[in-house]
């Protein structure tokens, strides 16, 4: 099958998925599962991908793997986060600019039906690749995806920890990895992206394959994910968190230091 068709697929499971996802959502009233089935819907994208592309039957394997365990990973993680809690912050803000109308959340949950086509791309590449047991890209992928889904995932332990913790309420988390990082979560799922490149090395799409992590380091960066989580924080955390601005990287995981007031760490 094409990569055009294989995209074209991906999109239209995609978007009958998040329909499903925004009926959900609205009945709970809380679009924070927006979050939750974009990770799922990841997740079914590496299988698809895997199952129609026509690489390595490794590589495939791995593909499907490292995207599904990934994505399963992260959705598991955030249903009994979203589910658990009132509607994140940056929804309800999100809600007081744009309004509660339907059409208009309906719209922006097919935006990320588009978005799970778009960062499918890099699976794409990776599964049209050569590669086999002795292939260098293979065993880097490896390496890689451990790490990162590892990093990840003892990033949400250390946050969630804290969060649960009421002598915390109200206070940042300085603890583990948010001592070097104010998202480390978020600094891990973009290495994850660099799995698909080494796997992708050797294959005709290699270029696709960066796709990955520039466009997540894009977004999180400067779109969706360190402005909004970083408004919040403000909102809610006031100079507690500006402090925390003051002292620790942004993204990249660097040794804390104590800086000037007002002085942010990039």
């Amino acid at each position: 099958m094409s990569t055009f068709a294989i995209l074209l697929t991906v999109w239209a499971l995609a978007a009958l998925g998040m329909s499903a996802a925004f009926l959900y959502a609205r009945s709970r009233r809380n679009m924070g599962y927006v979050d939750v089935f974009w990770a799922l819907g990841m997740a079914l994208a590496a299988v698809t991908v895997a199952a129609l592309a026509g690489g390595d039957p490794l590589v495939r394997a791995l593909v499907a793997t490292f995207g599904g365990l990934w994505g399963l990973r992260l959705f598991r993680f955030l249903w009994h986060r979203v589910g658990g809690e009132a509607e994140d912050g940056r929804y309800r803000a999100m809600r007081e600019a744009i309004g509660d109308g339907a059409l208009r959340w309906f719209a922006f949950f097919q935006v990320q039906a588009l978005v799970i086509a778009l960062f499918a791309l890099p699976f794409v590449a990776a599964a049209s690749a050569p590669g086999g047991p002795g292939s260098v890209g293979v065993w880097i992928a490896i390496a890689v995806w451990l790490l990162a889904v590892g990093g990840e995932a003892l990033a949400d332990r250390q946050l969630l920890a804290h969060r649960r913790d009421p002598a915390q309420r109200g206070r940042t988390c300085r603890s583990g990895l948010w001592a070097w990082s104010r998202h480390p979560n978020y600094f891990f799922e973009w290495v994850h992206w660099f799995a698909y490149v080494a796997l992708a090395a050797a294959g005709p799409l290699w270029w696709l394959s960066w796709t990955g992590p520039v466009l997540m380091l894009a977004f999180l960066w400067r779109v969706s994910g360190i402005p909004w989580t970083e408004a919040q924080a403000l909102r809610t955390r006031g100079e507690d968190y500006r402090r925390y601005q003051a002292e620790v990287s942004a993204f990249f995981p660097w040794p804390p230091a104590r800086r000037a007031p007002g002085t942010l760490v990039n």
